[in-house]
């Protein structure tokens, strides 16, 4: 194993890759991840299966059988991409396995479109989790305020789920209980509690390329000094939420009847600004019981210079509230920022979803008037 990525598990860090395509799971890249760089899980999202069907010439006979047998654009999409996560599930079985369920996860995530639908996610999540049929799969669904209680009955149905799109403080607290109620209604219903297995991905990135946007057009020597540290300071305060809602009453109930935590997962964490250390949401964001889904070129960057400290959260809680209030006395506020962030990450996810639709349209054509040309000349 690397020995940065290595250092980076000892610390209690659970590195996944942000990224999937036929291509790194026939090639073997992702095995090669598996076996060298410590990584233990996958995440996916739309622009992620975007950019991998159309780049992607490892779909091409799937492809030209969904179109043989007339499937629509949504069956196909549908087909595709529970395959490529059912494939990668299985890669991870062994590490799902030696980690009794903590880790070798693959998420896919439920249409973005869905992401207001509260009744509509539910019955996503549930046939996502069918089709794919693997235990180790996650469901993702959006921390949308219609989504928690999407998170809460998909999981009192024995699903385990990744929360993705969370940037708030607030609405971090409101996906924990969304997780415990759902956790509940579960052991209510009989259910083994301690097969379910859940991560809230919390952004990091995104915060500081907004923040930093504003602190720009602010241009003081206070709002300069500032810039690049937002989205760590609220990454760090997220994992105080962590360590107090998960030490509550009400948690040690649940723990005693089997239950896991809901781990933190940092999620955005490719640096935007070329001025950071391309490293900095992974190496300023190390403590126990985290998860860092990282996009390959990250992943590379610790492999080769990242500096492993050990525990960098403990001990920064008061500055980094230090810094909000900061922010807040700037005229920033931290609940514009917030729920801007969750608003452009959903239409993003948007944009990127008819994205993938309109290139496996394109292909499902190109299929049907290939055959439709073989059938003529034969």
């Amino acid at each position: 194993m690397n020995a940065n990525t290595q250092a980076l598990s000892d610390a209690g860090v659970s590195i996944w890759l942000d990224d999937l395509s036929r291509e790194r799971i026939v090639s073997g890249s992702l095995k090669e991840l598996i076996d060298t760089m410590n990584v233990v899980g996958v995440t996916t999202n739309p622009s992620i299966f975007a950019a991998a069907l159309k780049n992607g010439e490892a779909y091409e006979s799937q492809v030209q059988d969904l179109a043989a047998q007339g499937a629509d654009v949504d069956q196909a999409v549908f087909e595709i991409t529970t395959d490529d996560v059912a494939q990668a599930s299985d890669l991870f079985a062994d590490v799902f396995k030696a980690t009794d369920g903590l880790n070798g996860r693959v998420s896919i995530e439920v249409s973005p479109n869905l992401a207001r639908d509260t009744q509509g996610t539910i019955a996503e999540a549930k046939r996502l989790a069918d089709k794919v049929n693997r235990p180790n799969a996650l469901i993702k669904i959006p921390a949308t305020q219609e989504g928690l209680e999407a998170i809460t009955e998909t999981i009192a149905a024995g699903i385990s789920v990744n929360v993705t799109l969370i940037f708030s403080l607030e609405r971090y607290r409101e996906v924990i209980n969304a997780y415990m109620l759902g956790l509940e209604k579960a052991r209510e219903a009989g259910e083994d509690i301690s097969k379910l297995e859940s991560v809230a991905s919390f952004f990091v990135s995104r915060v500081d390329t907004e923040v930093d946007a504003q602190l720009d057009a602010i241009n003081t020597d206070q709002a300069i000094a500032l810039k690049g540290k937002a989205g760590l300071a609220n990454a760090r305060l997220a994992y105080q939420v962590f360590e107090q809602e998960f030490s509550s009453e009400r948690w040690k109930d649940l723990e005693a009847s089997g239950a896991k935590v809901q781990r933190p997962l940092w999620a955005s964490t490719g640096v935007k600004d070329p001025s950071l250390p391309d490293t900095l949401y992974v190496t300023e964001l190390v403590a126990p019981n985290t998860v860092n889904t990282m996009p390959e070129k990250t992943l590379m960057a610790v492999a080769d210079h990242g500096e492993i400290k050990g525990n960098t959260i403990a001990g920064t809680y008061e500055e980094s509230q230090v810094l909000i209030n900061e922010l807040t006395e700037l005229g920033i506020s931290y609940n514009d920022v917030v729920a801007k962030l969750e608003d452009e990450g959903i239409k993003k996810f948007d944009v990127s979803w008819t994205e993938l639709l309109e290139t496996v349209q394109t292909a499902l054509d190109q299929a049907a008037q290939k055959s439709a040309s073989a059938s003529k000349e034969a």
